[in-house]
């Protein structure tokens, strides 16, 4: 089971994302838990203010660094390994081998950004790892944590129905996925491979690889590395 700890000034956000899917039954079975922390809780002032002007001038505001400190310390951690991240553009990109990383974590806790970003010294004093989702801007973390949290969850074993999708999905073997069919085997004249009917599982796992390798070399060239390709495959 892993518990996910957000810190956010919008926690409603989450409800619905987490309210249907595989992450309610995933929450309904106790194979994973979701805790909220509101950041305004931990200000102290009358407007419970998590953000203010920043030194020097510019544009925007900036996430005060007592709120964030305050609702971490209020955080109850299961070890002392437990990786605490902030979501930001500046992070190391997200991937599925991260993904996979995480998931051998017991808990995550999470602070979502907003505005222009947060006061540096969370960044060097109270959270050990930052992840981005990608190089665009969001208005805030509470999106990025719930790809996170999907991604991450997938690989908690008895979450998906199919103990063997988590390893068959693009990237997890280093190639995008083969393509996939169902009935009814002919559409409009678009028409199943043969050799998905024939039952020949190897050639069906043959032609499954072959796939995989071309849809990857034209879409994602980038990707094809010696260190995924077989004897076969260099034939």
């Amino acid at each position: 089971m892993i518990r996910f700890d957000i810190l956010t000034i919008f926690p409603a956000m989450f409800e619905s994302p987490l309210a249907g899917s595989v992450l309610k039954k995933a929450i309904d079975k106790g194979l994973i838990e979701v805790r909220l922390h509101d950041i305004r809780d931990y200000a102290t002032d009358k407007h419970r203010m998590t953000d203010d002007a920043p030194y020097g001038g510019g544009g925007g505001m900036v996430m005060k660094v007592e709120p964030i400190d305050r609702a971490l310390l209020a955080v109850p951690r299961v070890d002392e390994r437990v990786p605490v991240i902030l979501l930001t553009p500046q992070g190391e990109p997200f991937s599925n081998a991260i993904a996979r990383e995480l998931s051998g974590h017991r808990q995550i806790v999470m602070v979502c950004g907003r505005y222009e970003g947060v006061d540096e010294r969370v960044r060097q004093h109270l959270v050990n790892r930052e992840i981005s989702v990608g190089d665009y801007i969001l208005t805030g973390g509470e999106l990025a944590a719930m790809v996170l949290i999907d991604a991450i969850s997938r690989f908690v074993p008895g979450v998906l129905g199919n103990s063997f999708s988590s390893a068959d999905d693009s990237f997890s073997g280093g190639l995008l996925e083969y393509p996939h069919y169902t009935r009814p085997p002919d559409y409009r004249g678009w028409k199943v491979p043969e050799v998905l009917l024939s039952g020949n599982h190897r050639e069906i796992e043959k032609w499954r690889r072959r796939e995989a390798l071309a849809r990857t070399r034209k879409r994602r060239p980038d990707m094809i590395g010696d260190e995924w390709l077989t004897d076969e495959d260099l034939i």
